[in-house]
Parts: C-alpha cells; sequence; structure tokens
C-alpha cells in the first residue's frame, strides 16, 4: 500500500471518529462500519409487566441477572458460531425460552424476551450493520412483539403527515417478525422531528400515534411492538411500544403510549 493510500484511510478514519464523537455514536465504531468489529448481542426484556429474569450463555449465568422489563442490554462480543441464549426466572432453573445465535464477524444481533398468550416466547434479529463511514442518518427497524396486533404497517413520518398520502415506512410486520427482516440491514432515516403511526396491516385505522417525538443523527432504534395488558392480552390491536436504542452499557428502554 502507498503512502498515499495509508494517508487517505487515516483521514477518513479520523474524520469518522471526529463525526461519531460529535454525533454521539454510541457503540458504532469504525469497525462496525467497514464491517470487522466481532459479532455482539444485546439483550431485550419486553416481557410486558413480567418476572425479573437471568440470562444465560451457553449454559452458564451471565451478568445479566435480576433484570426488569423494559432492561436493555449494552453489546456485548461473542464468538461466531453457535451461541445458545436463555431466560430463566430469577434464581431458578426455570427457563422461560432459549434461541440460538449463528454469530457472524460485523454482525450485531439483538435477542429479545418477548410476551406470549399464556408464557414468554423469545426471538433473534441478525443486523448485519451496512452504515457508510461518514453517514451521520440514524438506523431504525421495527419488530411486532404483539400477539393481539399480528400484523401491522409502521409509518414514520414528519408530524403533519397526512397518512392517506403516503406509504408506510415498514408493511406487514407480522407477530414475531420484523421489518427490514432479520439479516438485514436496517432503513436509515434523517434526524429530525418524526411522528410514529402504527396502522393494521393494509388499512389506514390508526392503533398507535406517539405524537412528536425526536430521533438524533446516527440514533440506532428498535422500535418493538407490544400487547398494552401484558400476558395474555386479549384486546385487540392495544398496543404500546418500546423503543431500544443501542448502547454499550445496560439501559432502559423508552416505553411510547399511544397519544
Amino acid at each position: 500500500m502507498t503512502q498515499f493510500r495509508k494517508r487517505i484511510i487515516l483521514g477518513l478514519a479520523l474524520a469518522t471518529t471526529a463525526v461519531l464523537a460529535a454525533c454521539g455514536g454510541g457503540d458504532d465504531g469504525i469497525d462496525d462500519r467497514i464491517g470487522i468489529s466481532k459479532p455482539s448481542v444485546r439483550v431485550i426484556h419486553a416481557v410486558t409487566a413480567g418476572p425479573n429474569v437471568d440470562v444465560l450463555q451457553n449454559g452458564a449465568l451471565t451478568s445479566l441477572t435480576n433484570i426488569p422489563y423494559k432492561t436493555v442490554s449494552g453489546y456485548f462480543d461473542v464468538s461466531t458460531g453457535n451461541n445458545l441464549f436463555a431466560f430463566n426466572l430469577t434464581g431458578t432453573s426455570t427457563q422461560i425460552g432459549s434461541t440460538t445465535v449463528d454469530a457472524h464477524t460485523g454482525h450485531k444481533y439483538t435477542v429479545i424476551a418477548l410476551p406470549g398468550t399464556t408464557a414468554a416466547n423469545v426471538a433473534q434479529i441478525d443486523d448485519p450493520y451496512g452504515k457508510g463511514l461518514l453517514d451521520t442518518s440514524a438506523r431504525v427497524r421495527t419488530f411486532n412483539a404483539s400477539i393481539n396486533a399480528q400484523s401491522i404497517d409502521v409509518y414514520l413520518t414528519t408530524p403533519a403527515v397526512d397518512l392517506n398520502s403516503v406509504s408506510p415506512n415498514m408493511a406487514a410486520v407480522a407477530y414475531k417478525a420484523a421489518v427490514p427482516a432479520s439479516g438485514q440491514d436496517s432503513q436509515y432515516v434523517d434526524g429530525g422531528t418524526y411522528r410514529l403511526r402504527i396502522t393494521t396491516a393494509g388499512t389506514k385505522n390508526v392503533i398507535f400515534d406517539s405524537g412528536a417525538l425526536s430521533i438524533s443523527k446516527n440514533a440506532d432504534w428498535l422500535i418493538t411492538t407490544i400487547p398494552a395488558d401484558g400476558f395474555g392480552a386479549v384486546v385487540p390491536n392495544k398496543i404500546k411500544v418500546l423503543v431500544a436504542q443501542s448502547n454499550t452499557s445496560n439501559a432502559t428502554a423508552q416505553e411510547l403510549v399511544s397519544q
């Protein structure tokens, strides 16, 4: 490699570091953006009003113990290949669900405990993270954990937009599925003021309206719909939303209720 090319690459890396530092990039590092980061996993407890849980990895207890509803762990590195994650009721060997993550270099994974009809379920999302070096856009994805709203359309627009004039940003999001789908990169939006509205799929029947909300540059949002009433939710389309943001340490998801 010539000295000129080395200087160009170094300059781009320094510029990217400055951009990420200025915009609060969280775990959004250069290694993530060029696809050489170690595979990493975060865990979300999205079981509405559910019990506290312990998280196990490959049968061993992790530092994620006695975590309550709305906990979003920071991303942590894992080995490539299969990693088994399980949720146990705190302090017991009673497992409420598990999933195996087939981890690959440059990918981030989210493991979610979510409410079912009578018990918890577990799902995962594979995020290949394809963001450009100098891109300051926010990344967004929707995951439907609402057993009482099994197919939804998601609109993320400026607040005054008439839904009849636009198509959904993320359409036909099925129960226990994500859009963009697991294995695809997130969608990208500019930072600014938005309004999140959710309808039953294929209609303009709004079942959730966030009102105005702010999305920062370089934000990384996982928008998760959940039943407002938790286990055994029977009221169709009565939902709320958890927003999990990309973190390097444990945090609490932002809970949004319809305005």
